[in-house]
């Protein structure tokens, strides 16, 4: 008798086990699929922030070009300038007028253009509004990367649950993956509320 008692004990016990093992396997499941949104996430995050930060080298290099060009046309009409001083012919130096003052038109749209949006003003302002851009998304995407972390933690936590028994990582696993959750709706809503980086 006392065997089949034990029996008894020993299958209520295992019932019990089969019960908790049921919980931390959902509590595993909604952790792994938070994990997929952060992942998610954070990989379209970090996909814009390099296209953002390609547009923004882009720009900038395009804006040196403009004032290499903007200073190479100044320095040839002050050059230009200065012949026409010397200049003895008055048809000359009519000549060396018209195209200091072409040079310096052109010197003036390299400076701003805003009907084509590719003056040097217009270009500082587009590249820091792409440096914007990549700063939002590389802060979208710590929060991503940390959520991730969270949640990965919080399902090896609940996994070693299951084998041990010890239903105090189960908790913490939940802790962690309301933690991830909290940092990734953070990511979301307001990348610039919490500085990880």
């Amino acid at each position: 008798m006392p065997e089949a008692h034990e029996q008894m004990e020993h299958a209520e016990h295992a019932e019990h086990a089969s019960h908790s093992n049921r919980k931390i396997a959902l509590v595993i499941a909604i952790l792994a699929l938070f994990l997929s949104f952060a992942e998610t996430l954070g990989k379209s995050a970090q996909t814009e922030a390099i296209g953002a930060n390609v547009e923004s080298a882009n720009l900038w290099a395009f804006f040196q070009a403009k004032t290499i060009r903007m200073t190479t046309i100044r320095t040839a009409a002050e050059a230009l300038k200065l012949e026409e001083a010397a200049a003895g012919d008055p048809a000359a130096r009519e000549a060396m007028d018209k195209q200091i003052d072409a040079w310096r038109q052109t010197a003036a749209r390299y400076d701003s253009e805003p009907e084509t949006n590719e003056g040097r003003k217009e270009l500082a302002a587009r590249a820091k509004n792409a440096e914007g851009s990549r700063d939002l998304a590389l802060a979208k995407y710590h929060h991503y990367e940390l959520a991730s972390a969270a949640f990965q933690i919080g399902i090896v936590l609940a996994s070693a649950a299951v084998i041990t028994g010890i239903i105090a990582l189960a908790w913490f696993a939940g802790v962690l993956g309301v933690a991830g959750l909290a940092v990734l709706a953070l990511g979301l809503f307001a990348p610039h509320a919490l500085p990880l980086l």
